[in-house]
Formats: C-alpha cells, structure tokens, sequence
C-alpha cells in the first residue's frame, strides 16, 4: 500500500535552526520539501565534495600492488587536504602530457633538419648572414633561380631541405610558389628534448605520489559520505524560510511530509522542543514523496522496481504485488528452461546462507529463489530441461521429467492433435501445443488487464466515471476472443461459434461494441455526461485508436511465448553442436567449454529479454489500462545517515 502523507509545517526560533535540524534529523520521519540553499559554508562543502568525488575517480584508476602499506588513520581536515593535492597532481600530470605531446611534435617538425638552435641563427644574423629554412619537393628544387643563394641541408622523403642565404625580411620573387618556409622553434631542439625529458620525471614522481595515495580511497570515500550529509543539512539550513529583522524573536519555518503512521512520533518531538507544529492533508498540487508498505512476500519485488527507479506517484496505485504475481510468471516463461531454473535457485540458496551466516538481509536473494522456483515449475509442465529432448531425457533416466509435464503445453506431447474442452468435433480444427502456449499467454493478458479495469472501476465507484471503465473492461473481454479467432484458430474461435448454446462470437462483438459506448459517454465524466461526450469528441482519433490498443495490448503477450521458444532454440542448438563432441575424451574440454559458453550466453541474453519484455508488460500495458505514469519519486526522510 501507498502509506498517507501529512504535509507538516514546523516553526522555530530563528536563532535555534541549527537545534531544530538537528533534533529533526535524529526523528528521521519528515521527507522536507525542495530549498535552495546559499552561503560560503555550502559553497565550501560542494567544493570539497567535488575535490574528493574526483581523487576518488583518479585514484580508482591506479592498481594497486597485492602487498601494499596499509592507510593511516587521517583527520578530515588532513583528508580534504589530500583531496586537493590528488586533484592538483593530476590536472599537473595533464598540463605536462600536453607538454609533452607538443614538444613531441616540434622535434617530429625538426627531426630531418639535426639539432637546431634559434639563438645560432640570430647570432649568425647579427653578423651578416641571415639564414631562413625552407621545404620543397625534389623535382621542384632543381627550377630555383641562380640569383637565389641556397644551401642544400638533406633530401629526404622525396623533400628537400634548404637554407635560404641573406634573402632578406620578404620572401625572394624568384623563388618557386612550392617553396615552404619552415617557422623557427621557440627553443632548440636540444632544449625540446631535455623538457621532454624533466615533463616524463616529473610525470613519473607524481605517478608515485599518486600510487602511495591510493590506499587512502576508502576513507576519502566515507569523507565523501559526510560531506553529503553535511551538504544536505547546510542546504536545508541556509535554505529555510527566515525573518531578517534582528531581532532575538525573529522565526524560521520549513514545511515537508510525514507518514501518518509517524505523526505521532512528530507531535512528540514538536511538543518536547517547543515547536509550533502544523499538518493537513496534501494539496492535490503537491508533490507528495511515495512511500510504499508491504508485507515481506510482496517487498521482494523492491529491489527490482529500485534497480528500475520506476515509483508510483502518491495519488497511484501501488501495485507491488500484482507487479510481483506476473513478473515472477514472466520470469518463468522467458527463462522457460527448469535447468536454467534450477542454477538460479542454488544461486540464491547460496545468497540467502551467506546473508544469514553475516547476520544481515537479502531481500534480492529471496527475489531469486522466487523467480528461480517459478522457471523449474515452468521448466516441469512444459519438459524443458537444459534445451534436452524428451527421448534424450528417457535416454538417460528421467522419464519422471517428462511425466511431471502438462500434456497440451508440454515439449514432450508436441506432435499430438488437442481439442478444446467444449469442442467433439474434429473437422473444425485442434491446437498444437504451440497454440495451448499462445492461448495461455493471451489468458494471462486477460487476467492482468482486467485487474487493471476492476482496480480502475473501485477507485471511481463513487462515480459515473466507473461506467467508462467498465465500459473498457467489456471492451478487453470481448476483444479477447478476437485475438484468439484472428491469431490462434479462425476455424474453433469463429465468429459464429456456438459454445453450450451461447454464441460466443456475437456476443463477444457486442461487448466490444456496447464497451465502446459506455468508454465513449463516461470516460472523462467530470460531473455532466454532456461534457464526458463533448470531450470524447473532441478526441475521436485517440478514442478509436484505443479500440486497436486493446486488441495490440492482448497481442502483445505473445512476446513470452516467442521470446521462451527462442531461448530453447539457442539452448537446443548448443546441444546438437557439442553433441559429436561429447564420444571423444580429447574433445571432452571443447564439450565443456561450448555448453557453458553456450547456455551461459543464453541465460545472459534471457535475463536481458526479462528486462526488456517481462518488465515492459508490467510497467506499459498494465500500466497502461491502470491509467498509471510512474511519475512519483521515493519517500526520503531528512535523516542520519546509517
């Protein structure tokens, strides 16, 4: 259940803030609304924050050796000091790889000309000769005017390197357009290259530096811990709504929400710390936090819903449990393979043994024991063991596998003709086990659907906008049958099938149509059908399309019978391949390494097609008919952190 919130405003001395925040941090009940703190202090705190967020990101990167000295304990003060020394060293060891790289090119530049030395050619300048340096392709060198004095330096790389001699400030007109004056380096290229050098000692003591430092990664990062509480308690505290008059009685007020269940606890502190208390229900403007209570079967689902941050809004509906029933059968029919399930059950087991013997809860544990038992329960009614045949399975031993299987759906009965339980008559058509497992993958969109609707219908029962749901759910039932005529079988789910004297068909098309009208007139009451009607009109596009959205929904659950039977293709697959392996005890390794590496990427790429397909189904098409947006955010009390 959604726990009921209590919007409470708290008012206190101004000169007692920081008491207040105190004593209201130890109650730990009251989720406050959003400020916007300022001041020296947070800006201190953020930066300090920020310092030590980035010594974690840069020593993170640094392997440490296995024997290592252990860390000393430091002061937070000596801490945030390492903080900045880490963050500084780092951006000093990008300042000088750039340097480096720069210097790399300019000898690159130099590399064919020798050593080369700015102050020998200004030398050379003061005493009358002036020499300039040039580039030009070999077969171009050779049309260089004789009135050009040149000195040859090297060809190489079909390019010949050349001194211009006393040419003058301007470049001679006689010299050819392909001629490129080669700039002077701002240093020698002897001094280039000992910078490179002193920039890589210099790169390699800060590399040390930073690899004696990495030891103290875990106490920066619970220092980093801290300063978000003290980051959080600053920007409440500067943040709270405050009289400025100077005055000794001058208040300070700030406003957030309690759980009802927790007001008492409020009232308590409120009373105890003379604070002027005040709390009434949520404006329906609010934005109210989402806090979510549930017995320990249903808190399973937790942490895949945190996993996914999907969190209903405070005027939603928490269907935890709903969630948590088809996932778990999502789960299984994806999964589809008992082997498979088995191993994720001995997973958890493990899971579970470990957080008992360490004393401490596992509720993702007791999430994969559900779902591993529900793929075994899966893997027995439809025989489906490890990608195995029935006959490999009687083969060697296992007959009772292939009894435990529910015939209509099992792997083991695939070729056997079914009738449905009201049909006798042969002529009309029989279902393959494939259709049983369509049949049942579109009952399951009929069951969850309609709790949708019947959820829908109780929350607006005191309304005439429970008419438009229920005009819906006729819609969904009558639609069922339209999948299963047009997807299934035309010939057993006709039109004009008659079923113990009902004709289902007709009636189905009538509840679609008679759903339609109810959907039309009451969907969006509001207090005058007139205007339910008006409204409905003026969105015909959208009211029709959702006929077609309730038959594509219903279809959509195909996607667990397609997605299973894909699963036991890869895994089926793996088997024949290994199999001309496995009668060779040289081979026997390769037999090893291909069924894991196999069945192993088939339960990654399973697990992958749970989160996409088994979630979606739950939080889209449920979602959808439910009339639910996920737009809530979770119930985070101001409190100490743990």
């Amino acid at each position: 259940m959604i726990v009921p919130m209590k919007k409470a405003s708290i008012v206190v001395l101004s000169k007692e803030r920081k008491k207040a925040l105190d004593s209201l941090k130890k109650i730990g009940v009251v989720h406050l609304e959003e400020v916007e703190g300022s001041g020296e202090t947070l800006a201190s705190f953020k930066e300090t924050s920020n310092n030590a967020m980035n010594a974690i990101s840069i020593l993170s990167e640094i392997k440490l050796p296995k024997k290592h000295s252990t860390a000393e304990t430091l002061s937070n003060e000596k801490i945030a000091e390492k903080c900045s020394r880490v963050v500084a060293l780092s951006e000093q060891k990008k300042k000088l790889l750039e340097e480096i790289s720069s210097n790399a090119a300019e000898l690159e530049r130099f590399s064919l000309w020798g050593d080369v030395d700015p102050e020998d050619f200004a030398y050379l300048k003061e005493n009358g000769v002036s020499l300039r340096m040039f580039e030009i392709p070999e077969d171009k060198y050779a049309f260089i005017d004789d009135s050009v004095q040149t000195i040859s330096v090297n060809h190489a790389k079909k390019i010949v390197r050349f001194v211009l001699i006393n040419g003058g400030d301007d470049r001679p007109a006689t010299l050819p357009a392909e001629a490129y004056e080669v700039s002077m380096p701002s240093l020698s290229t002897a001094q280039i290259a000992e910078n490179i050098k002193n920039a890589e000692k210099q790169i390699s003591e800060i590399e040390n530096e930073l690899l004696r430092d990495a030891v103290y990664i875990d106490a920066i990062a619970a220092f980093k811990k801290s300063l978000e509480n003290d980051i959080q308690f600053e920007t409440v505290y500067s943040g709270m709504g405050k009289e400025n008059s100077g005055s000794e009685a001058d208040l300070a007020w700030i406003s957030g929400f309690v759980p009802v269940d927790s007001l008492d606890e409020l009232k308590s502190a409120a009373k105890q710390n003379a604070w002027a208390l005040a709390y009434s229900d949520p404006e329906e403007d609010d934005a109210v936090p989402t806090k979510l209570k549930n017995n320990k079967l249903v808190s399973l689902i937790y942490p895949l819903t945190d996993f996914l941050g999907t969190v209903p809004g405070y005027h939603e509906y928490d269907i935890s449990g709903w969630f948590l029933l088809f996932f778990t059968i999502f789960f299984g029919m994806i999964f589809g393979d008992g082997g498979y399930g088995l191993l994720v059950t001995v997973a958890a087991v493990i899971m579970l043994i470990k957080a008992k013997a360490n004393k401490k809860s596992s509720p993702f544990g007791g999430l994969m024991l559900l779902l591993g038992v529900a793929t075994v329960v899966w893997g027995c009614v439809t025989c489906t063991w490890f990608g195995l045949t029935p006959d490999q399975l009687r083969n060697i031993g296992l007959d009772w596998l292939v009894n435990l299987s529910v015939p209509p759906i099992s792997n083991a009965y695939a070729e056997t003709a079914w009738l449905p339980f009201w049909s006798t008559d042969v002529s009309k058509g029989t279902l393959t086990t494939a259709q049983n497992l369509q049949i049942f993958c579109f009952t399951l969109a009929f069951l969850q659907l309609s709790v949708a609707h019947f959820k829908g219908i109780g929350r607006n029962r005191k309304s005439l906008k429970a008419l438009g749901e229920f005009g819906s759910l006729l819609q969904l039932w009558g639609m069922f049958y339209v999948v299963l005529s047009m997807v299934v079988s035309s010939s057993l789910f006709a039109f004009n099938e008659v079923i113990y004297g009902v004709p289902v068909g007709t009636v189905c098309i009538g509840l679609v149509a008679f759903g339609f009208a109810l959907s039309f007139i009451f969907s969006n009451y509001e207090g005058s059908i007139g205007a339910s009607i008006l409204e409905s009109c003026k969105n015909i596009i959208s009211v029709l399309l959702g006929v077609v959205n309730v038959f594509s929904d219903i279809v959509s659950y195909i996607r667990l019978w397609a997605v299973g039977l894909a699963g036991a293709a890869i895994s089926g697959t793996v088997n024949e391949m290994a199999g001309p392996l496995l009668g060779h005890a040289i081979l026997f390794i390769a037999f090893v390494v291909l069924i894991l590496f196999g069945h192993g990427l088939n339960m990654i790429l399973n697990l992958l097609s749970v989160i996409v397909h088994g979630v979606r189904l739950n939080t889209l098409e449920f979602s959808t008919h439910l009339g639910m947006s996920w737009s809530g955010f979770k119930y985070a009390p101001f409190s100490e952190s743990k």
